[in-house]
Protein backbone atom coordinates (compact mmCIF):
# COMPACT_ATOMS: atom_id res chain seq x y z
CA UNK A 1 0.00 0.00 0.00
CA UNK A 2 2.80 2.48 1.04
CA UNK A 3 4.70 1.60 -2.11
CA UNK A 4 0.87 2.24 -4.11
CA UNK A 5 0.25 5.75 -2.48
CA UNK A 6 4.37 6.78 -2.96
CA UNK A 7 3.64 6.02 -6.88
CA UNK A 8 0.66 8.10 -6.74
CA UNK A 9 2.23 10.78 -4.86
CA UNK A 10 4.97 10.91 -7.88
CA UNK A 11 2.49 11.35 -10.56
CA UNK A 12 0.96 13.30 -8.74
CA UNK A 13 4.13 15.53 -8.40
CA UNK A 14 5.20 15.12 -11.88
CA UNK A 15 1.77 16.70 -13.27
CA UNK A 16 1.53 19.44 -10.97
CA UNK A 17 5.67 20.09 -11.78
CA UNK A 18 4.65 20.09 -15.62
CA UNK A 19 1.57 22.14 -15.64
CA UNK A 20 4.26 25.08 -13.44
CA UNK A 21 6.39 24.90 -16.76
CA UNK A 22 3.70 25.60 -19.10
CA UNK A 23 3.02 28.61 -16.77
CA UNK A 24 6.50 29.91 -16.73
CA UNK A 25 7.48 29.10 -20.26
CA UNK A 26 5.51 31.76 -22.01
CA UNK A 27 7.47 34.67 -19.48
CA UNK A 28 10.43 32.59 -20.61
CA UNK A 29 9.50 33.50 -24.10
CA UNK A 30 11.22 36.64 -24.26
CA UNK A 31 14.51 37.87 -25.22
CA UNK A 32 16.24 38.12 -21.73
CA UNK A 33 19.18 39.60 -19.99
CA UNK A 34 21.07 38.03 -16.79
CA UNK A 35 23.83 39.77 -15.38
CA UNK A 36 26.96 38.17 -13.11
CA UNK A 37 26.37 41.63 -10.77
CA UNK A 38 23.83 44.22 -10.68
CA UNK A 39 25.50 46.14 -7.83
CA UNK A 40 26.39 50.03 -8.87
CA UNK A 41 29.96 50.32 -9.87
CA UNK A 42 30.81 46.78 -10.32
CA UNK A 43 31.82 45.33 -13.72
CA UNK A 44 29.71 42.54 -14.70
CA UNK A 45 28.90 40.63 -17.73
CA UNK A 46 25.12 40.28 -18.96
CA UNK A 47 24.32 37.02 -21.00
CA UNK A 48 21.71 37.76 -23.61
CA UNK A 49 19.06 35.03 -24.41
CA UNK A 50 17.45 34.29 -27.82
CA UNK A 51 14.94 31.17 -27.06
CA UNK A 52 12.92 31.28 -30.84
CA UNK A 53 12.73 32.95 -34.04
CA UNK A 54 10.38 35.75 -35.89
CA UNK A 55 6.63 33.38 -35.59
CA UNK A 56 8.98 30.45 -36.78
CA UNK A 57 10.99 32.15 -39.07
CA UNK A 58 14.94 31.67 -37.97
CA UNK A 59 17.44 34.30 -36.87
CA UNK A 60 19.69 36.09 -39.00
CA UNK A 61 20.72 39.48 -37.20
CA UNK A 62 20.79 40.19 -33.32
CA UNK A 63 21.32 43.87 -32.92
CA UNK A 64 21.67 44.65 -28.79
CA UNK A 65 21.30 48.64 -28.03
CA UNK A 66 23.25 49.70 -24.92
CA UNK A 67 21.51 52.33 -22.67
CA UNK A 68 23.32 55.82 -22.73
CA UNK A 69 24.72 55.73 -19.16
CA UNK A 70 27.10 52.90 -20.33
CA UNK A 71 30.03 54.68 -22.00
CA UNK A 72 31.52 51.12 -23.42
CA UNK A 73 30.91 47.69 -23.38
CA UNK A 74 33.31 44.98 -24.33
CA UNK A 75 31.17 41.80 -26.55
CA UNK A 76 32.09 38.77 -26.01
CA UNK A 77 32.91 36.72 -29.50
CA UNK A 78 30.28 34.09 -30.93
CA UNK A 79 32.08 31.83 -33.73
CA UNK A 80 28.49 31.24 -35.38
CA UNK A 81 28.03 34.87 -35.74
CA UNK A 82 30.15 38.15 -37.17
CA UNK A 83 30.56 40.45 -34.64
CA UNK A 84 30.20 44.97 -35.13
CA UNK A 85 30.22 47.38 -32.31
CA UNK A 86 28.18 50.19 -33.52
CA UNK A 87 29.78 53.68 -31.75
CA UNK A 88 27.69 57.60 -32.03
CA UNK A 89 29.68 60.66 -31.12
CA UNK A 90 28.93 62.26 -27.97
CA UNK A 91 27.76 65.83 -27.39
CA UNK A 92 30.01 66.68 -25.38
CA UNK A 93 33.42 64.73 -24.01
CA UNK A 94 33.08 62.89 -20.61
CA UNK A 95 35.35 61.27 -18.23
CA UNK A 96 35.51 57.69 -18.31
CA UNK A 97 36.22 55.86 -14.91
CA UNK A 98 39.32 55.82 -15.13
CA UNK A 99 39.73 60.06 -15.58
CA UNK A 100 39.84 59.73 -19.46
CA UNK A 101 38.22 62.26 -21.60
CA UNK A 102 35.79 60.37 -23.65
CA UNK A 103 34.14 61.56 -27.25
CA UNK A 104 32.37 58.79 -28.11
CA UNK A 105 30.38 55.81 -26.87
CA UNK A 106 29.02 52.00 -27.86
CA UNK A 107 25.57 52.39 -29.71
CA UNK A 108 24.72 49.19 -30.23
CA UNK A 109 26.52 45.60 -30.90
CA UNK A 110 24.99 43.43 -33.61
CA UNK A 111 26.16 40.01 -34.17
CA UNK A 112 25.30 38.81 -38.05
CA UNK A 113 24.78 35.26 -37.89
CA UNK A 114 27.42 33.37 -40.32
CA UNK A 115 24.21 30.22 -40.34
CA UNK A 116 20.51 31.36 -39.72
CA UNK A 117 19.30 30.42 -36.40
CA UNK A 118 16.59 27.85 -36.50
CA UNK A 119 13.47 27.82 -34.87
CA UNK A 120 13.34 25.92 -31.30
CA UNK A 121 17.12 26.58 -30.86
CA UNK A 122 18.54 29.59 -28.49
CA UNK A 123 21.24 31.23 -28.34
CA UNK A 124 23.27 33.72 -25.91
CA UNK A 125 25.33 37.22 -26.59
CA UNK A 126 27.84 38.13 -23.74
CA UNK A 127 28.77 41.97 -23.08
CA UNK A 128 31.09 43.04 -20.39
CA UNK A 129 30.79 46.58 -18.59
CA UNK A 130 30.72 48.86 -15.75
CA UNK A 131 27.21 49.05 -14.16
CA UNK A 132 26.64 52.76 -13.24
CA UNK A 133 26.66 54.28 -9.92
CA UNK A 134 23.18 54.41 -10.02
CA UNK A 135 21.55 52.51 -7.53
CA UNK A 136 17.53 51.63 -8.03
CA UNK A 137 18.18 52.85 -11.74
CA UNK A 138 16.59 50.17 -14.29
CA UNK A 139 18.96 49.70 -17.51
CA UNK A 140 17.32 48.48 -20.52
CA UNK A 141 19.21 46.75 -23.74
CA UNK A 142 16.41 47.40 -26.74
CA UNK A 143 16.84 44.80 -29.23
CA UNK A 144 16.25 44.05 -32.80
CA UNK A 145 15.96 40.64 -33.82
CA UNK A 146 15.61 40.17 -37.51
CA UNK A 147 14.43 36.77 -39.00
CA UNK A 148 14.57 35.37 -42.23
CA UNK A 149 10.91 36.70 -42.56
CA UNK A 150 10.13 40.09 -40.29
CA UNK A 151 11.94 41.27 -37.24
CA UNK A 152 10.68 41.32 -33.91
CA UNK A 153 11.68 44.74 -32.03
CA UNK A 154 12.12 43.53 -27.80
CA UNK A 155 12.33 47.54 -27.48
CA UNK A 156 9.42 48.04 -25.19
CA UNK A 157 10.25 49.68 -21.65
CA UNK A 158 7.13 50.43 -19.40
CA UNK A 159 6.26 53.58 -18.16
CA UNK A 160 6.75 54.93 -14.63
CA UNK A 161 4.69 52.45 -11.90
CA UNK A 162 3.99 50.00 -15.33
CA UNK A 163 4.54 46.52 -14.72
CA UNK A 164 6.86 45.12 -17.01
CA UNK A 165 5.06 41.92 -17.48
CA UNK A 166 2.04 43.88 -18.47
CA UNK A 167 4.10 44.84 -22.12
CA UNK A 168 4.11 42.90 -25.40
CA UNK A 169 7.70 42.62 -26.45
CA UNK A 170 9.41 44.10 -23.01
CA UNK A 171 13.41 45.00 -23.89
CA UNK A 172 15.77 43.19 -21.74
CA UNK A 173 16.80 45.08 -18.53
CA UNK A 174 17.81 44.56 -15.06
CA UNK A 175 17.61 47.01 -11.44
CA UNK A 176 21.01 48.48 -10.12
CA UNK A 177 21.43 47.77 -6.80
CA UNK A 178 23.36 48.92 -3.91
CA UNK A 179 26.80 49.10 -4.30
CA UNK A 180 28.56 45.45 -2.35
CA UNK A 181 31.22 46.08 0.11
CA UNK A 182 35.18 45.52 -0.55
CA UNK A 183 35.28 41.97 -0.33
CA UNK A 184 38.65 41.61 -1.34
CA UNK A 185 40.30 43.70 1.42
CA UNK A 186 37.75 41.56 3.50
CA UNK A 187 39.15 38.33 2.55
CA UNK A 188 42.80 39.57 2.76
CA UNK A 189 42.08 40.53 6.07
CA UNK A 190 40.38 37.15 7.17
CA UNK A 191 43.77 35.57 5.93
CA UNK A 192 46.14 37.83 8.13
CA UNK A 193 44.18 37.01 10.94
CA UNK A 194 44.29 33.09 10.37
CA UNK A 195 47.97 33.13 9.43
CA UNK A 196 48.76 35.37 12.57
CA UNK A 197 46.71 33.37 15.34
CA UNK A 198 48.28 29.85 13.31
CA UNK A 199 51.54 30.29 13.79
CA UNK A 200 51.95 27.67 17.01
CA UNK A 201 48.79 26.24 18.25
CA UNK A 202 47.79 24.11 14.89
CA UNK A 203 51.35 22.93 14.61
CA UNK A 204 51.25 21.53 18.23
CA UNK A 205 48.20 19.86 17.24
CA UNK A 206 48.96 18.44 14.29
CA UNK A 207 51.88 17.10 16.39
CA UNK A 208 49.80 15.91 19.11
CA UNK A 209 47.64 14.37 16.44
CA UNK A 210 50.36 12.73 14.64
CA UNK A 211 51.44 11.16 18.60
CA UNK A 212 47.70 9.96 19.00
CA UNK A 213 47.73 8.39 15.60
CA UNK A 214 50.88 6.61 16.42
CA UNK A 215 49.88 4.69 19.35
CA UNK A 216 46.55 4.09 17.77
CA UNK A 217 48.26 1.94 14.83
CA UNK A 218 50.62 -0.14 17.41
CA UNK A 219 47.50 -0.54 19.60
CA UNK A 220 45.87 -2.32 16.18
CA UNK A 221 48.74 -3.85 15.81
CA UNK A 222 49.34 -5.97 19.57
CA UNK A 223 45.19 -6.57 19.06
CA UNK A 224 46.05 -8.01 15.75
CA UNK A 225 49.01 -10.29 16.85
CA UNK A 226 46.96 -11.52 19.78
CA UNK A 227 43.86 -12.48 17.29
CA UNK A 228 46.45 -14.26 15.13
CA UNK A 229 47.92 -16.24 17.43
CA UNK A 230 44.70 -17.40 19.10
CA UNK A 231 43.20 -18.43 15.58
CA UNK A 232 46.54 -20.84 15.02
CA UNK A 233 45.92 -22.14 18.18
CA UNK A 234 42.73 -23.33 17.78
CA UNK A 235 43.34 -24.46 13.89
CA UNK A 236 46.17 -26.77 15.98
CA UNK A 237 43.78 -27.83 18.24
CA UNK A 238 41.20 -29.09 15.87
CA UNK A 239 43.82 -31.02 13.78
Amino acid sequence: MNTRHLARFGVLTAASSAIALSLVAPASAHVSASVSTAAAGAYTVATFSVPHGCDGSPTTEVEIQVPESVLSVTPTRNPLYDLEVRTEELDEPLADSHGNEVTERTASIVYTARTPLPEGQRDTFELSFQVPDAEGETLSFPTIQTCEQGETGWVEVPAEGQDADELESPAPSFEIVAASGDIEDSAEQASATAEGSGDSQPAAAAEGGSSAVGWVGVGLGLVGAVLGGLALARSRTGA
